[in-house]
């Protein structure tokens, strides 16, 4: 399932013109953080009408990346890549004109349909292009560039709504994104140069189900989903929803302080991905080791958060933050798994069903931290022990299928096959055989 030993200088241009459009995929998701309060303004309505929006985008993402996965695998990339221009550029404009609530709400889903179709489109394009070596570097890359796109949404994004305003802001950003798909139709290719394009067949109900339930079969896929589950979660409640209110309201920070600790996890995230995709590149025996290592200190660090006594001085919540910003380049260890393990044409299914862990472990936090507050007077030490109880389910769920996947492994070695990665045999690792594959 390998692609071609060495990647060409045009293998690089096609990854590069494919991952700005997840940059702009990114600053569309992230845009609503400063525009929140002149959306308040625009469509009269509050806080939790607001975060509305945000667990509407986020849910239509998480609902998406299955069939994402098998829509890549099915059409190619460059086509879905093709049509995420499209929607992106489309749903900005819809945003720039509207006027209503709901017609603002729509607009937003058209923005998270939109985004949920590069991601994965775009490491389909890496498993390509790439060798399986560079595949996890390549993906933190990714990742990294995408937090690009988050910066871009924060000061550049606020003075233009400032200046020019709503409508001439979110309209600009529309047009800019629809004349995006010109070099995307130029420049990106399904396959390296001298392959023939793969024969690919419509997309049935029943070839969807099976495709779905094959990769979903795979203890590899299964592991990479609750990786991905469990560590990306958490900064993504802080920094698309929670973040601020509860630097706000709960720790009693300014407004510009609050914002300003945020980036924490921007620049936490962009620093460590590269620099953790180099290095299980390189060792990708280490891919789980350092999950669990990143899983037990997230731990300590919410003992710390939820635990302290009276306000929590900057001096600990700087380490804080930029220790749990290291989630998102650790959740990109569930994409390797998924490619490590499934064949290459169904990797764009595997990788959307690995994607969907995050974003749902996202939204039904988000959703219980805004029950428990509204349950306890606000009271955010007790509502974001929500986010534990997520961290707990996820932790011991990817324990469970770490174990699984070993005895998976171990006996495909006893097989003779060839096992993309070789592990040494622990004690913990003795499994009554055949592996059960119920979740």
């Amino acid at each position: 399932m390998s692609p071609a030993g060495r990647a060409t200088a045009r293998s690089w241009l096609i990854w590069l013109t494919a991952v700005l459009v997840y940059l702009l995929a990114v600053f569309h998701r992230t845009s609503f953080g400063v525009a929140g309060l002149e959306a308040a303004d625009r469509f009269g309505v509050g806080a939790a009408a607001l975060g509305t929006f945000t667990v509407l985008q986020v849910g239509v993402y998480a609902a998406m990346q299955i069939p994402t996965g098998v829509l890549v695998d099915r059409y190619g990339p460059r086509r879905v890549l093709l049509t995420a221009v499209l929607v992106l550029g489309s749903g900005q404009l819809l945003l720039g004109v509207a006027d209503t609530y709901g017609l603002g709400l729509l607009a937003r889903g058209v923005l998270g349909l939109g985004d949920a179709l590069t991601f994965v489109s775009v490491l389909r394009l890496v498993a390509a292009h790439f060798p399986g070596r560079q595949y996890a570097l390549l993906t933190s890359f990714t990742s990294a560039i995408g937090y690009v796109g988050n910066l871009a949404a924060t000061v550049p994004l606020t003075l233009l709504l400032d200046g020019p305003g709503w409508t001439f802001t979110f309209i600009a950003v529309g047009a800019v994104t629809l004349l995006y798909a010109v070099p995307v139709a130029l420049r990106v290719r399904d396959t390296p140069a001298g392959e023939p394009e793969p024969v690919r067949e419509a997309v049935r109900p029943a070839q969807l189900g099976r495709a779905v339930r094959a990769a979903w079969s795979v203890p590899g896929t299964r592991l990479g989903f609750w990786v991905h589950f469990s560590t990306m979660f958490a900064p993504n409640v802080l920094t698309l929803l929670w973040g601020v209110p509860f630097l706000v309201q709960g720790q009693g920070l300014p407004a510009a302080t609050a914002s300003a600790l945020l980036t924490v996890f921007v620049f936490g995230s962009m620093a460590g991905g590269p620099v953790l995709g180099a290095l299980i590149g390189r060792r990708p025996s280490l891919r789980m080791p350092l999950v669990g290592g990143y899983l037990g200190g997230a731990t300590v660090v919410w003992a710390v958060l939820l635990g302290w006594s009276g306000p929590l001085p900057v001096g600990v919540l700087v380490p804080a933050f930029a220790f749990l910003a290291l989630g998102g380049p650790a959740s990109m260890i569930g994409f390797a798994l998924a490619r490590d393990y499934n064949p290459l044409d169904r990797v764009g299914t595997a990788t959307g069903v690995v994607n969907v862990g995050g974003f749902v472990a996202t939204t039904v936090t988000a959703l219980l931290v805004g029950v428990l507050l509204q349950l306890t007077g606000g009271d955010f030490r007790l509502s974001l022990l929500a986010v534990v109880a997520v961290l707990a389910l996820g932790t011991w769920r990817m324990l469970t299928w770490w174990r699984r996947a070993r005895a998976h492994l171990f006996a495909a070695e006893a097989r003779g096959e060839q096992v993309p990665v070789r592990i040494r045999r622990h004690r913990w690792d003795r499994l009554p055989e055949p592996v059960r594959l119920a979740a």
